[in-house]
């Protein structure tokens, strides 16, 4: 890939960082609220089962993960491995796609 490349992705991931930041911050919160106010697992899915903020919530915590992995993962491929070129880069976005599908799949089966 081109330095260029290397530039978005480089930006991409420190973006996506802040807002995995932010996302687990949010959620580990949330959690943090809920278990002290006595909410059982049940009620927290009663509560936010069709509730579409916590969709959306959820949705960019996904999206940010399935950018913000896959590129540390092939940094590493490359440093490690010394695995370069257009198989790594494949391999990276296969990569990505698969952590989406899987966690809008979760997504959807709580909030469906």
């Amino acid at each position: 890939m081109s330095s260029r490349g290397d530039t978005t992705l480089w930006i991409l991931q420190r973006a996506s960082a802040a807002v995995l930041a932010l996302c687990v911050a949010v959620h580990l919160f949330t959690i943090v609220y809920a278990v002290r106010g006595g909410l059982s697992a049940a009620e927290i899915l009663g509560r936010t089962r069709g509730n579409h903020a916590w969709f959306v919530f959820y949705a960019v915590f996904v999206l940010a993960v399935a950018v913000h992995a896959p590129i540390g993962l092939r940094a590493v491929a490359a440093e490690w491995l010394g695995w370069r070129g257009r198989s790594r880069d494949v391999c990276a976005f296969m990569f990505s796609a698969l952590l989406a599908w899987m966690g809008m799949r979760a997504i959807l089966a709580v909030f469906a």
